[in-house]
């Protein structure tokens, strides 16, 4: 039997706000490793090593942890924000049984929006949307409280013409043209 690695790509996957790379494991592989780098400097942030089935998890950071079955081996990222946002590095290391078989490597990049992001962005429209309907609003209001006003300024006049304390009048020529 010799050393054979699955040629299944990385399943990768978003779920309760943690992102999953998960990778095959090598048949017929009774020691390994798999590592998980970051960026384009390689730096390690999470590692499992399989050593005699004792499974040995390493995790330079707080927002990595890894997963073992005995079908494959799953990195776990959590909590991510904006500055996790790299190209991932996936290496499998094999030591047992010979040959040696140096680093494998598969890359991915994780694009991280943050969640400030998402709700500005889905704020804005509602936002501007808001803001033409309020100013619409305020128009209409504005016009119709204009004429009536208006409106009320011709009825006080009319009124005021018919009801003064004054009668209109009507020219009297009564001194040029007596009645008899």
């Amino acid at each position: 039997d010799q050393p054979h690695v699955s040629d299944s790509q990385m399943m990768a996957e978003f779920q309760n706000g943690n992102f999953k790379f998960t990778f095959p494991n090598p048949k017929n592989v009774s020691e390994f490793s798999m590592t998980l780098f970051k960026g384009h400097e390689k730096k390690e942030i999470c590692a499992l090593h399989l050593s005699e089935g004792n499974v040995i998890p390493k995790s330079n950071v707080t927002y990595c942890q890894t997963m073992h079955s005995n079908s494959s081996t799953t990195f776990i990222l959590k909590n991510l924000e904006r500055k996790h946002m790299d190209m991932y590095t996936y290496c499998l290391e094999m030591f047992l049984p010979p040959p040696y078989i140096d680093c494998r490597l598969k890359e991915t990049y994780l694009y991280i929006q943050d969640k400030e992001d998402c709700i500005s962005m889905g704020l804005m429209p509602w936002i501007i949307t808001g803001l033409i309907m309020f100013a619409m609003i305020s128009c209409v209001c504005c016009v119709t409280a204009c004429y009536l006003w208006n409106k009320n300024q011709q009825c006080e006049t009319k009124s005021h013409e018919y009801n003064s304390e004054y009668m209109p009048m009507a020219a009297v020529n009564a001194a040029k043209n007596p009645r008899i």
